[in-house]
């Protein structure tokens, strides 16, 4: 996943071709329902298209938005080792989640202790609890944990295992309570004790069961008598995780992932990987902001390393290597882990020059093989069989790298790893990349590198508007078919509202209709905690009761669910568009960045004078779209200072200017980035603008916002220098845009693709016979579509169909899901029929055909 700023916003849906249906104003009357608009749909069973691999789609995993600690993994207890750092979150602190308790006129103090004492070297903190005596025999002094977000989740009648490591220096032992209460201390199930005897560390174990169903329950660990007790890894799963395993996975979560049937699943994550330092967690390199690396993440729970999570809170390892690949068999999916290349991404951007350091993780990676794939005996196999497991995992695919923004520094090492792996283990397909965007140079170094490499497989991550999915189903069309397969390890259309899973579908069958070049394909991310998202759109979203699969988790289903065996040819007609000139006013723009403008001037083709700013006469001509910023007439120039602000745009002109040239003066004075110069504005969310030294400073870009969605048209590496003034000139012709830096032409684009809405391929399920005929129909408009088989194919007289349908603006929630799957059956079905298609929809039909 990229932490590259790509500006996600969510639609109201698209309008451009009647792709989507707009609001109406309250009290308005609504327009009588649209005639159905004609297609045709010509299948040709006798043909075979290219075969679809059973692991065509599956999940990308990473702890994001608390997919792990909070999410997946089940434990309940937050801190539950006592290392929450600064270097987590500036807010957090060794005993965050964590108050002290006491009661019955006890007292003493509690202390996060980092000394000889700790339970081990990779578990360096613990709670260090120095009991005063007080109280007598019921006095209890300890702390009490909060657990994630509004608390820990208790349901009646349910069993939650717990348990901690301690140490007493009392000789005669500490007696140690431990209770599930409500937030004023009430009961909410018999509390367990146990005396903790000895000074080494020991780990107890109970059983609570809960009186009550909370989403807001506390766990108490207290003590009585005096002395130091020491605490650490206090723990609480539920009984019930998934398959009954300890040390397992919340259920919903994971049976929602099992539903997709997953061809493979991929982790541990992507920025996750290839972000922080490449360190081994070894003294004299205690740091908390290493890249991930799995060998901090098996072995005994307690012995495992503990990180800074990039996405901004603390990550426990409790959910490694060995559960992923646990994982993956448990709902049979092939494992495909994602291991760092020593070229960090994600905005860092940094090459680490440090051969040994290479070697080693190189070496690592060979380990890793052999801890999935050797066999008991083997160092590493034995590992694995130690922890339980003592048949290999039966990996067949790694990937070295994620999204890496310095693609000849990633390939040179990329190299040395693949080679390191097809020397050990020829039968592993070793994945390459290609960066964090769907175009551009660094894309387009990416692939000649892996081109020239004879790579395998190449990962492909973009996450883009409606729009450009809409208008992108042909991508794959024009690939080599003779070189690397693409994994599209990563996309979105920014939003879950239903007008974005309509448009990933509509994407999906060009994905189908290319399964000799698209092997792999993941949406993502994949789950999010409502509480603590760091991403949006996400596929399936909890809280700390409950789960839910969004529009896009439902569409991602019904097509993982009927992928099929192979593609079908089939010819479908078209929607007709017209599509006039990019039309529209003027707007200027930052983003964390303070920037002055002025000598801003627009001239029609034909030379007449719309617009002239000197700035002299003060700011009357322009229009604060979007309200942030501080935006200010200084020295003859207008100046936006506030280096804060994103989107911070102001706009002049006639909303039906075309055909003109836009020059303007730019000097970017503090902040993050450069210019943002608009053009084609038609209102906040549809506009082409011109980002000049975007993304921190690293990129520039045109961009298209269609109804708040963006899509990148056109990009390089300029940057923009503090304090110089540029000549920016756009050019509009038509589709045409050229534009111009210092009077040298930058570049130019026609942006003359079209959105189709209508969109469709056609499989065979082999095992059952069928025909999978999948219609996605993205528009206003119901399709009444002929289909037709050829003469003498012989079909069964009804079908079943599976039906996506609903507002395009329409979300599923905790608490509605106006977007699920209907099944009904259609009759008189034969080698020439009509169905007609609903308008905002995903339809699966099933036909027995031969």
């Amino acid at each position: 996943m990229s932490r590259a700023r790509k500006r996600i916003t969510l639609l109201a849906g698209l309008l451009a071709a009647g792709v989507l249906t707009t609001v109406l104003p309250a009290g308005a009357q609504s327009a009588p329902p649209p005639e159905p608009a004609d297609y045709t749909l010509d299948i040709d069973t006798s043909a075979k298209g290219p075969a679809i691999d059973p692991t065509m789609y599956g999940v990308f995993y990473e702890d994001i938005n608390n997919a792990a600690d909070g999410g997946l993994y089940a434990e309940l207890v937050q801190n539950r080792s006592f290392e929450f750092d600064r270097v987590d979150n500036p807010a957090y602190h060794p005993l965050t989640a964590w108050t002290r308790t006491a009661s019955g006129g006890a007292g003493g103090s509690a202390q996060v202790a980092d000394d000889d004492r700790r339970l081990h070297e990779r578990n360096r903190r613990h709670l260090r609890l120095d009991l005063n005596g007080a109280g007598g025999e019921n006095g209890r002094f300890g702390v009490v944990n909060s657990g994630f977000a509004a608390g820990i989740a208790l349901r009646a009648g349910q069993r939650y295992d717990f348990s901690v490591w301690a140490r007493t220096d009392r000789a005669a032992g500490t007696p140690l309570t431990i209770a599930l209460q409500d937030a004023e201390g009430t009961a909410l199930a018999e509390p367990l004790t146990r005396t903790v005897r000895g000074d080494r560390w020991t780990k107890y174990t109970g059983t609570l069961t809960a009186r009550a169903t909370t989403a807001a329950a506390r766990l108490a660990v207290t003590a009585g008598g005096s002395g130091t007790l020491r605490l650490d890894m206090v723990s609480l799963f539920p009984r019930d995780t998934y398959k009954g395993r300890p040390n397992g996975l919340r259920k919903d979560l994971a049976q929602k992932i099992e539903a997709l049937d997953p061809g493979f699943l991929r982790f541990p994550g992507g920025c996750l990987v290839n972000t922080g330092s490449h360190q081994a967690y070894e003294a004299p390199h205690y740091e908390r902001a290493r890249s991930y690396q799995w060998k901090d993440t098996i072995g005994p729970v307690e012995q495992r390393a503990a990180n800074a999570n990039f996405w901004g809170y603390h990550q426990t390892y409790g959910l490694g290597y060995y559960e992923y690949f646990q994982f993956s068999e448990d709902i049979g999916a092939m494992p495909l882990p994602v291991v760092p290349a020593l070229v960090t991404g994600c905005g860092q951007n940094k090459v680490t020059d440090d051969p040994a350091l290479l070697r080693r993780h190189i070496q690592d990676t060979l380990d890793l093989i052999e801890f999935a794939n050797g066999p008991a005996t083997s160092p590493w196999g034995a590992k694995r069989a130690a922890m339980g497991h003592p048949k290999p995992f039966g990996l067949t695919h790694i990937e070295v790298g994620n999204e890496e923004n310095l693609p000849d520094a990633f390939f040179e090492r990329f190299t040395q790893f693949r080679e390191a792996i097809e020397k050990r283990h020829p039968e592993i397909t070793v994945i390459s990349n290609s960066g964090p965007d769907d175009a551009g140079p660094v894309f387009d170094r990416a692939w000649e590198l892996n081109r020239s490499g004879n790579v395998a497989m190449v990962d492909e991550h973009y996450y883009n508007s409606p729009q450009w999915f809409l208008e992108n189903n042909d991508r794959y069309d024009s690939y080599d078919r003779g070189g690397p397969k693409v994994f599209l390890g990563e996309y979105a259309a920014q939003g879950n509202r239903f007008s974005h899973a309509l448009a990933e579908a509509a994407f999906m069958t060009g994905l189908e209709r290319n399964a000799d070049v698209v092997k792999l394909a993941s949406y993502a991310p994949l789950l999010a905690r409502t509480d603590n998202p760091q991403w949006r759109p996400d596929m399936i979203w909890f809280d700390g009761t409950q789960s839910w699969g969004s529009v896009n988790y439902e569409t991602q289903k019904l097509f993982m669910n009927n992928t099929g065996d192979h593609v079908v040819p089939s010819r479908a007609s078209g929607t007709p568009v017209v599509s006039g000139p990019i039309t529209g006013a003027v707007g200027l723009s930052t983003w964390a960045t303070s920037a002055a403008y002025d000598d801003v001037r627009v001239t029609a083709a034909d030379g007449k004078v719309l617009l002239s700013d000197d700035f002299s006469a003060g700011r009357d001509a322009w229009t604060h779209a979007t309200g942030r910023g501080t935006w200010t007439v200084e020295n003859g120039a207008f100046v936006q200072s506030d280096t804060a602000a994103t989107d911070t745009m102001v706009t002049a002109g006639d909303p039906g200017w075309q055909n003109y040239d836009l020059r303007v003066k730019a000097t970017k004075k503090a902040g993050a980035e450069g210019f943002l110069v608009a053009f084609g504005v038609r209102d906040t969310g549809n506009f082409h603008w011109w980002n000049l030294g975007g993304w921190n400073n690293t990129v520039s870009a045109v961009e298209k916002a269609t109804d708040g969605g963006k899509q990148t048209l056109l990009q390089d590496t300029t940057r923009i220098e503090t304090g110089r003034t540029y000549d920016l000139h756009v050019q509009v012709r038509g589709r045409q845009v050229t534009l111009f830096l210092d009077g040298r032409e930058w570049g130019r684009f026609t942006d003359d693709k079209v959105a189709e809405p209508f969109r469709q391929v056609v499989t065979r399920d082999e095992k059952t016979g069928e025909l999978i005929i999948k219609v996605v129909n993205a528009q206003q408009t119901p399709a009444r579509t002929r289909i037709t088989l050829p003469e003498g194919t012989k079909t069964a007289p009804q079908a079943k169909v599976t039906t996506l349908e609903g507002d395009p603006a329409a979300e599923n929630t905790a608490t509605e899901r106006p977007v699920r799957p209907r099944t009904t059956v259609l009759r008189d079905v034969g080698p020439d029929f009509t169905y007609t298609f609903p308008a905002h929809s995903v339809t699966f039909l099933r036909v027995r055909a031969h």
